[in-house]
């Protein structure tokens, strides 16, 4: 270097006496940005001295005399006397920290902005996930309250139809039938309407947890001794190896997952396929087991087994609301439980049902049946 001007000097810390004579490369442009060595042979600085043409350089890193380094941008320009013969190069630089700083300030704010509209259009593609999923549930819904709705609604008018046309030609045990069938499907319409009701309550959290003491094996017998639970060709069998369970929970939930569980398996299972309700305890989780040897349900159908309204696609020809399921899967989230199912088609399904036997031991479900 033959002349440095102050402003320079005082850039990379030098004093200007100090750098008349060193060379440039070896005092400020030695190093690449990551501190390996810059050959000389590659600096733009000195090319202009090779070739005679004027580079320029918007972006690489300055040395100080301390070993810290700086952003710069600069112009190495050739120099030639009168008769146009090459005699040296001005370089020219400036420190570009604060473009730096505004443009990693710009390249953040751009990067935070794309985050929020890539979190917005996350947001947004859920909502409409959501309101396709609804709107497909409302479609399922109408569906499956007409066609739940229209064999019950036919029976009863076809029962009040006879009775009117042939009501002195019919014996008393004749009209008792009929007014039985009525019944019936009465009470098939008022279930279905309950089971709406019953996910609505649940949807809207205003289902409120009764827990008394409940001894589950005695609950068990009197259950399978109501009439919609007794099968005549083949009796539900009651497994357990204790004569009796105690346990804390709400008789009203636990009736509604045994029933609904129990009353799928005699749905689904042929007269003469076994079902079998087994209850036992290990520490303080009671397992139930559900067990038929029914239809089955089909692998696609598992994922979305514990949806309201789904029915599996086997099962187009039995009668069924798709509510039943939900309505356990929810039942048992309240009392702190999980349930699990394995099925193979024509083969069976067994439902497995882990409760809490006390309100206290409700966190050891997760770690006792991972």
């Amino acid at each position: 270097m033959t002349f440095i001007n102050p402003a320079a000097a005082k850039m990379i810390d030098w004093p200007v006496t100090e750098l008349v004579g060193k060379s440039m490369h070896t005092v400020l442009h030695h190093s690449h940005v990551d501190g390996s060595p810059y050959p000389r042979e590659d600096c733009p600085i000195y090319a202009a001295l090779k070739d005679g043409s004027t580079h320029r350089v918007i972006s690489d890193v300055f040395w100080r005399k301390d070993g810290t380094s700086f952003p710069v941008e600069y112009i190495s320009t050739p120099m030639k006397d009168e008769d146009g013969t090459l005699i040296g190069a001005v370089v020219t630089f400036q420190d570009i920290s604060q473009r730096r700083w505004a443009e990693k300030i710009l390249e953040q704010a751009n990067e935070d902005l794309e985050q929020k509209i890539q979190e917005r259009t996350q947001k947004l593609q859920r909502a409409n996930q959501q309101l396709r999923e609804l709107s497909e549930m409302r479609s399922r819904f109408i569906t499956m309250v007409c066609h739940e709705f229209r064999n019950p609604l036919n029976n009863i008018t076809l029962s009040v139809s006879s009775l009117k046309r042939y009501d002195t030609h019919l014996s008393l045990a004749e009209k008792a039938g009929y007014l039985s069938s009525i019944n019936a499907n009465v009470e098939r319409m008022t279930q279905i309407i309950d089971d709406i009701l019953v996910i609505g309550r649940i949807e809207a959290k205003v289902l409120e947890v009764n827990r008394t003491k409940v001894d589950v094996v005695a609950f068990c017998r009197r259950l399978l001794e109501e009439g919609e639970f007794i099968r005549q060709s083949d009796p539900i069998k009651l497994i357990c190896p204790s004569h009796s369970i105690i346990t804390e929970l709400d008789e009203r939930l636990l009736y509604s997952i045994l029933g609904n569980l129990l009353a799928n398996a005699i749905r689904y299972t042929h007269a003469s396929g076994a079902i079998t309700l087994s209850l036992r305890k290990w520490k303080q989780i009671l397992i139930i087991k559900v067990q038929d040897e029914g239809i089955g349900i089909a692998l696609k159908d598992r994922k979305y087994l514990f949806e309201p309204f789904h029915r599996g696609c086997n099962t187009s020809n039995i009668p069924g609301t798709g509510l039943g399921l939900s309505i356990v899967k929810q039942f048992v989230d309240l009392l702190g439980g999980n349930i699990h199912v394995s099925s193979r088609i024509n083969k069976g399904t067994t439902f497995t049902v882990r409760l809490p036997m006390f309100n206290n031991s409700k966190n050891n479900i997760s770690a006792s049946t991972s």
